[in-house]
């Protein structure tokens, strides 16, 4: 019987050991694939998260801006027309009141 006990003693220890340099080897792996994903990452010159946020708000404000701007316009446009158009009715009468 104690040689049973010992022989599974030493299955005991091989699989610990066996099971650490599993773990251990784990880890290096993950460890290498991450450093050549960053690797890789870095020379696809990707943006991060956050300057494409700040980037992204600066378009939708910019547009919003632009929008405010062309109905400005607009306005400022029909504005003058209507001057233009009221200006050239009084000329009309009053050259015809002249006659």
């Amino acid at each position: 019987m104690p040689t049973e006990n010992r022989l599974f003693d030493d299955l005991t220890r091989l699989a610990g050991g066996a099971f650490s340099s599993f773990s251990a080897l784990k880890d290096e792996t993950e460890s290498r694939i991450i450093v050549q994903l960053e690797r890789i990452l870095s020379r696809m010159n990707l943006v991060r998260r956050d300057e494409f946020e700040a980037v992204r708000d600066m378009a939708i404000k910019a547009r919003e801006e632009s929008i405010t701007l062309a109905d400005r316009l607009n306005d400022l446009e029909n504005s003058i027309a209507t001057k233009n158009k009221v200006s050239r009715q009084s000329k009309g009468s009053q050259s015809k009141g002249n006659k």
